[in-house]
């Protein structure tokens, strides 16, 4: 990794910026799940602004979800790099990546229901 110019560099920021946003458009266009989650999120997010629910536990909650799919991702990929055939430990590295974004959507389900159950129940009754 090249360490020239300044860290508050614009340029360099924007460099960078360029990099992180190939990887979520590669990300989007590759994973399947990665789109799944994105549009959910969309989904979440409208309805929070729809029922005047708080949007920032709905946010974070969608923000950790995909942060996660991005590094499972990426896990997935080197791992599949330094060890092409299988692997016991490949597998233990995927495996448990997976269930990180697994864990994440289930406290992701719950802050939904916490944050839109309400609103919802009252919409309809």
């Amino acid at each position: 990794m090249r360490q020239g110019g300044s860290a508050l560099s614009l340029r360099r920021w924007w460099r960078s910026a360029g990099f992180a946003w190939a990887g979520l458009v590669s990300s989007y266009r590759v994973q399947a799940n990665f789109r799944i989650e994105v549009w959910a999120g969309v989904v979440a997010v409208g309805l929070a602004l729809f029922l005047r629910a708080p949007l920032a536990p709905i946010l974070l909650a969608c923000a950790l979800v995909l942060s996660l799919e991005l590094l499972n991702t990426a896990l997935e990929a080197v791992v599949d790099l330094a060890s092409p055939g299988l692997h016991p430990l490949a597998k233990v590295a995927k495996d448990a990546a997976a269930g990180a974004v697994l864990v994440a959507s289930g406290g992701a389900l719950l802050v939904g229901v916490a944050v839109l159950g309400p609103p919802l129940l009252a919409l309809v009754r």
